[in-house]
């Protein structure tokens, strides 16, 4: 278990997080889920400060390393992110405390969390509006569900896609007022673990289809066209993606199953075109397998009469 906060680095992580925070997040009408919130992200924005450092007392004044550890985490495999929508998912976890942690107090708060990268020295973190929700199922443990919001037009970049480790915090306030300059940050307790599990955060994806001439001779050319394009989070608009592998398929008229015909590779714009045989009524689509960053997508199918 690490405690990543140093007192020297508290007041300006304050201050950073109360300026960063969204007006979803500076809605949220519970003053405790406020509290708990500046002092997460100022145990986080401090994590260069002492990364790697053991566990440590709290005699210089920090927060003293709380008797807390996370297991069992249950997430989703994918988050699929769009340009502007907020996106929320749900989080599991067991926690397992000590005899002096009072997990029932007022000021006690947990919550998971999302950081991309290193769990000393994260690129980005992803955390929910508010703190987790935990059911006492023995002496010292609890089950507990949090949930991640993510505003990808305020938290993400397009290289933020992929691969995001899930991690989980508590932190025990003890009757301490976080917005006091007179905090007794030796009274405070934190704990957090990383490296709970994983889940791919990824630029949500779009694909069409279009098949032409309607209707078409038997034996002669149909055109399929489309285009395969995901979110684009710097620029809050979905654009082209190059270079990557799609399935051509066909349903028959008055079947279920789609059976590839070929497979076609986009353009710089994102854009496909193929050619294909008629030979009978039935409907056209483009199907994407997917990445780590972005959804697979299946495209509507395009329907195409055939005549003699």
């Amino acid at each position: 278990m690490r405690i990543r906060v140093t007192v020297a680095g508290v007041s300006g992580a304050l201050a950073f997080s109360a300026l960063a925070m969204p007006a979803a997040h500076a809605a949220d009408s519970s003053t405790h889920r406020a509290d708990a919130a500046k002092v997460f992200q100022a145990a986080h924005a401090a994590t260069a400060a002492k990364a790697g450092n053991s566990a440590r007392t709290a005699d210089d004044g920090e927060p003293y390393d709380l008797d807390i550890t996370f297991s069992n985490l249950k997430v989703a495999k994918a988050i699929k992110v769009g340009t502007t929508n907020h996106v929320s998912t749900t989080i599991t976890y067991t926690m397992k405390f000590g005899a002096d942690v009072d997990v029932l107090a007022k000021d006690f708060f947990t919550q998971p969390y999302l950081y991309k990268g290193s769990f000393n020295s994260p690129q980005n973190m992803l955390f929910g509006d508010g703190t987790a929700t935990c059911s006492v199922t023995s002496a010292n443990t609890a089950n507990c569900k949090g949930t991640i919001d993510i505003y990808p037009q305020w938290w993400l970049r397009n290289a933020d896609a992929g691969t995001w480790r899930v991690g989980a915090e508590a932190a025990a306030l003890n009757g301490q007022d976080i917005t006091s300059e007179d905090i007794d940050w030796s009274k405070v307790g934190l704990a957090d673990q990383g490296g709970l599990g994983t889940t791919l955060v990824q630029r949500n994806s779009k694909l069409t289809t279009g098949a032409k001439p309607k209707p078409v001779k038997k034996g002669k050319i149909v055109t399929v066209t489309g285009k395969l394009s995901r979110a684009n989070w710097e620029s809050g608009k979905y654009s082209g993606y190059s270079g990557q592998v799609v399935k051509l398929q066909f349903r028959k008229k008055g079947t279920t199953t789609y059976k590839t015909l070929k497979t076609v590779k986009t353009n710089s714009t994102g854009s496909l075109k193929s050619t294909v045989k008629a030979t009978v009524d039935g409907y056209y689509r483009f199907s994407f397998a997917g990445t780590t960053t972005t959804p697979a997508v299946n495209a509507p199918g395009d329907l195409v009469r055939v005549k003699k």
